[in-house]
């Protein structure tokens, strides 16, 4: 069964950072490429990041390029997004899922809360 776990959210003030983690079970982590998504409140979710599964590639949505970066430890069965100079409009929670700018699976874990605010 496929799990997801999200965590590293909180509270931050705006320029501040946080570093998400992803941990993943149930599917062959290494062999898939892996991706972050946020949603707002009342909206779809949107992709935030991608990383392929080897020789990784990145992709990013404009709006965080330059300011967040995935990463991934195969070791670990575990993703990160590092999150620097966080904006107020970075509110959001923030999920992984499998698949390469769309999610692969249906579930989705639990989410993590990101509040950029003075």
């Amino acid at each position: 069964q496929v799990q997801l776990v999200e965590s590293g959210g909180g509270l931050v003030q705006p320029g501040g950072s946080l570093r998400l983690s992803c941990v993943a079970s149930g599917f062959a982590f290494h062999f898939y490429a892996m991706s972050w998504f946020r949603q707002f409140p009342g909206k779809e979710r949107e992709l935030v990041a991608s990383m392929s599964s080897a020789n990784p590639v990145k992709e990013y949505a404009d709006s965080v390029t330059g300011r967040f970066t995935i990463s991934r430890d195969n070791t670990k069965n575990t993703l990160y997004l590092q999150m620097n100079s966080l904006r107020p409009e970075d509110t959001a929670v923030y999920y992984c899922n499998a698949g390469w700018v769309r999610p692969e699976f249906a579930g989705w874990g639990q989410g993590t809360q990101v509040t950029v605010s003075s």
